[in-house]
C-alpha cells in the first residue's frame, strides 16, 4: 500500500477492525511515518445497471455516493451515515442475486431510505430522479412527505414548515370547514 504523503510502497499494519463486509485497518509508512487508513472489501460479482436509455454500465458505487452525498450536502448529519447508507443499498442490490438491475430499483432505494433519514436531501434527490418539470410537482412532492408518517422533522433536522405555520394552517382549514357547513 502506498503512503499517501511519500508515495513509499512499505507500510506497517497498526490496528485492523472487522467492517460488516470488510476491513479496515490502521497503516503506518516505514518510511516517513504517515499514518493513513485503508479499507479493504470483498471483490463482488459484476453487476451492471441498466439506464432508462436502455445502455448498460458496470456498476459503481463512488458514483452512488457521489449523488447521495450531493442530496445530502450541508445537512445536519451525523458522521458515517451516507457511507451506510451507500453501504446498505449496495448489500441489497447483491443481494438479489442479478447480474443486471434497473437504475430506476437503485434511485426508489436512495429516495425511500432518504425520506427516513432526512426531508430536505429527499427533496433534493427526488427532484433530479423524479425529473420535476415545474413547480407543482414540486410541490406535490413536499405535499406527500408532509402528510406521511414521516411529516415530523427527525432528530437534528429542521421542519419543513414552521410549527406556528402548520397550526395556523389547520386552524384556517378549520374555519373555512365550519363556515362551509
Amino acid at each position: 500500500m502506498k503512503c499517501p504523503a511519500c508515495d513509499n510502497p512499505e507500510s506497517k499494519v497498526i490496528d485492523s477492525r472487522s467492517l460488516g463486509d470488510g476491513i479496515r485497518r490502521r497503516r503506518e509508512c516505514t518510511k516517513c511515518g504517515e499514518r493513513f487508513t485503508t479499507y479493504e472489501r470483498l471483490q463482488q460479482r459484476s453487476l451492471y445497471v441498466i439506464k432508462k436509455d436502455g445502455r448498460r454500465e458496470e456498476f459503481d458505487r463512488e458514483k452512488l455516493f457521489s449523488g447521495i452525498r450531493k442530496a445530502c450536502e450541508k445537512r445536519p448529519m451525523p458522521t458515517g451515515t451516507i457511507e451506510k447508507l451507500v453501504e446498505n443499498i449496495e448489500t441489497e442490490l447483491y443481494s438479489l442475486g442479478k447480474t443486471e438491475i434497473y437504475s430506476t430499483l437503485i434511485g426508489k432505494m436512495v429516495v425511500s431510505k432518504l425520506a427516513d433519514i432526512d426531508h430536505i436531501a429527499y427533496i433534493r434527490f427526488a427532484s433530479v430522479y423524479y425529473e420535476f418539470s415545474d413547480i407543482a410537482t414540486l410541490k406535490h412532492a413536499v405535499d406527500n412527505l408532509i402528510e406521511s408518517k414521516q411529516s415530523a422533522p427527525l432528530d437534528g433536522q429542521l421542519s419543513l414548515i414552521k410549527a406556528e405555520q402548520l397550526v395556523g394552517q389547520k386552524h384556517r382549514m378549520r374555519q373555512k370547514a365550519n363556515n362551509g357547513k
